[in-house]
C-alpha cells in the first residue's frame, strides 16, 4: 500500500494546479486571516476558520478524490490493482493517502492560524476536535468513493459532486445562516456528514458556557455518533455500488 501512496503523491506533485492548491492557497488564506487580525468576535471568528475546515473536507478532499477515483478506474488502474495482493480496502485507502495527508495538513495550519492571528484560544478538548476532523476526514473519503460509482468521466465529476457540496455547505450553517431557512429544514440538513464534523470541532475548539473538558465530552456524544453512523453508512456504500472497473 506504502507503494501505491507513493506513487499517487508523485502523481499529484506533477499536477501544477493540485501543487498551488495544496500548499500556496493555504498560505494566501492564512495572510488574509494574519491581515484581517482579530475581530473581537470569538464566535464569528470560530465560525469562519471552521469553515476553512469545512472546504478543505469538500473541495480538496471530496471533490479531488471523486474525480482521482474516476480517472483510476477509467485508466484501468484500479482493475489492475485488484488482481495484486492489495486488498480492495487498501487501494481505496493507498490511492486516498496524499490527498487525504495534505487535506489534514491544511485544518492543521488553519487551526494554527486561528489561534496564532485571529485570537481563537487555546482548543478546550483537543481530543474532541481530533475526533471531528478525522472522522469528517474518513466519512468524505468514503462518500467520494460512493459518489465516483455514478461519475462516468472526470468531467463530468463537476456536475455529480454538486448536490452534496451545496447541500453540505447550506447544512453546516457557514452559508447561510441557520435562522434564514424554515427550522425542519436547518435541523435536516444539520444531520449531513459536515453538520456533526464541524460541531465537534468548535466543541473541541471553544468548548461549551459552563462546561468542563468532560463536560464537553458529554456534548460530543451526539454528534459523535450520528458521525459514526454516516461512516458506517458510507463504507456499506462503497461495498454496495463502486466500481473497479470504466463504466460502459
Amino acid at each position: 500500500m506504502r507503494h501505491l501512496a507513493a506513487a499517487e503523491l508523485h502523481l499529484l506533485v506533477r499536477n501544477r494546479m493540485a501543487m498551488f492548491n495544496a500548499f500556496l492557497l493555504p498560505l494566501l488564506v492564512i495572510g488574509l486571516l494574519a491581515a484581517g487580525g482579530d475581530t473581537g468576535d470569538p464566535d464569528a471568528t470560530a465560525r469562519l476558520v471552521t469553515g476553512l475546515l469545512g472546504f478543505v473536507l469538500l473541495g480538496v478532499l471530496y471533490y479531488t478524490l471523486v474525480s482521482t477515483y474516476v480517472a483510476r478506474r477509467e485508466d484501468l488502474v484500479l482493475k489492475r490493482l485488484r488482481v495484486g495482493v492489495l486488498t480492495d480496502p487498501e487501494i481505496l485507502i493507498g490511492t486516498a493517502g496524499p490527498v487525504t495527508a495534505v487535506a489534514l495538513g491544511q485544518m492543521t495550519l488553519f487551526v494554527a492560524a486561528g489561534a496564532a492571528f485571529v485570537g481563537l484560544p487555546v482548543p478546550a478538548n483537543a481530543a474532541v476536535l481530533l475526533a471531528g476532523v478525522l472522522g469528517g476526514a474518513a466519512v468524505f473519503v468514503l462518500l467520494a468513493a460512493a459518489s465516483a460509482a455514478f461519475t462516468r468521466t472526470v468531467e463530468l465529476a463537476q456536475i455529480t459532486t454538486l448536490p452534496v457540496l451545496l447541500v453540505s455547505f447550506v447544512g453546516a450553517d457557514f452559508a447561510l445562516p441557520a435562522d434564514a431557512l424554515p427550522p425542519a429544514v436547518a435541523q435536516t440538513l444539520r444531520l449531513l456528514p459536515l453538520g456533526p464534523t464541524l460541531e465537534l470541532v468548535r466543541l473541541g475548539w471553544l468548548g461549551s458556557p459552563g462546561r468542563d473538558a468532560l463536560g464537553v465530552l458529554g456534548e460530543a456524544a451526539a454528534p459523535a455518533g450520528l458521525l459514526l453512523a454516516w461512516t458506517v453508512l458510507g463504507w456499506l456504500a462503497v461495498r454496495r455500488w463502486f466500481r473497479w472497473e470504466p463504466r460502459r
